[in-house]
């Protein structure tokens, strides 16, 4: 049976789960997503993907700044959705909009809840060192991610997987995941299950300054707070270039053999001692550059064995 279904989501990690239930059959009677944003050169607005996304296939799109009043209430109830399906949308549902919809409000969420509730559970999955997350669809309710769950799915992190590699994996697992829950929905065999109590732990929003490397950690540490940053915001360090201290985001590292004093390179291959062992740098950028390889990148700068990739907060502060 097809459903009646009010879609709201913003970015890239939305766009699978639309096309998705576009190719079951589904009706979507408007699209929510945020209003478009300065991005880019010359900071032109441009509209989120999903927004281009529904454009493409003509659906109505809305871009409120807010859920909260009456008259953006009015406009969604008028709507007369069966379903609300969740993804990534950026904004708090308030409870006259989490009732409107017959059947109630569907949220794709990057995580095996509890763990991981809020912003950031895919970054935070990774820079923790999880073997696993997964996909869940919840029945939302007032609570931050606290709503029961209808579907879930397991998969494997990666030991050297960053977390835009993992943000891709679950995003098409996610749609997929999605659509067998609508088709569950539709014959009403969707059950939901409580949240346990035990295992919360909360994603909060990747600030800037913690994404600053601190050798003293493990190298394993190291390792996961690297990859789990990467592409964005990417973690960082803060290195004599030439032209003083300069910042140097690191993108993908592996856990390498060595010791010494943590933030001095042990070789001349960017391999750097951490408070437990040591990690090679692979991929760096340069501020205003592009990602390049350890070797480009020695080939243009002049850092040799001895030299200290700096972790103190005194000798600068994040662009």
């Amino acid at each position: 049976m097809s459903l009646r279904i009010v879609f709201m989501g913003t970015p890239d990690f939305a766009v699978p789960t639309l096309a998705e239930i576009v190719g079951q059959g589904h009706e979507v009677v408007a699209v929510y997503t945020r209003a478009p944003a300065k991005r880019g050169r010359g900071l032109a607005e441009q509209p989120s993907p999903v927004h281009a996304m529904a454009d493409r296939f003509g659906f109505p799109v809305f871009t409120p700044r807010t859920l909260r009043d009456p008259e953006a209430v009015e406009t969604f109830r008028s709507l007369e959705a069966d379903v609300a399906v969740v993804v990534a949308y950026g904004m708090i549902l308030p409870q006259e909009v989490l009732d409107a919809p017959a059947i109630g409000c569907l949220n794709l969420h990057a995580s095996l809840l509890p763990r991981w509730r809020g912003a950031a559970p895919i970054q935070r999955a990774v820079m923790a060192g999880d073997a696993e997350t997964g996909v869940a669809v919840m029945k939302m309710e007032a609570g931050l991610d606290t709503g029961p769950v209808g579907m879930l799915e397991r998969v494997a992190i990666g030991p050297d997987e960053t977390a835009g590699e993992l943000h891709d994996r679950l995003s098409r697992l996610g749609a997929d995941l999605m659509a067998r829950a609508l088709a569950a929905l539709s014959r009403g065999a969707l059950g939901f299950v409580p949240q346990p109590e035990e295992g919360v732990a909360y994603a909060s929003k990747i600030t800037n300054e913690e994404a600053r490397i601190d050798w003293s950690w493990p190298a394993k540490k190291v390792h996961d707070h690297v990859r789990g940053l990467s592409p964005f915001p990417g973690a960082f360090v803060l290195a004599d270039l030439g032209r003083g201290a300069e910042r140097l985001k690191v993108l993908r590292t592996a856990v390498a053999g060595g010791a010494g004093e943590p933030g001095t390179l042990l070789d001349d291959e960017l391999t750097v001692a951490c408070g437990e062992g040591a990690v090679r740098l692979l991929q760096v950028q340069r501020a205003g550059k592009g990602v390049v390889t350890a070797a480009d990148f020695l080939n243009g700068v002049s850092l040799r064995k001895g030299a200290v990739l700096s972790a103190s907060a005194d000798d600068g502060k994040p662009d």
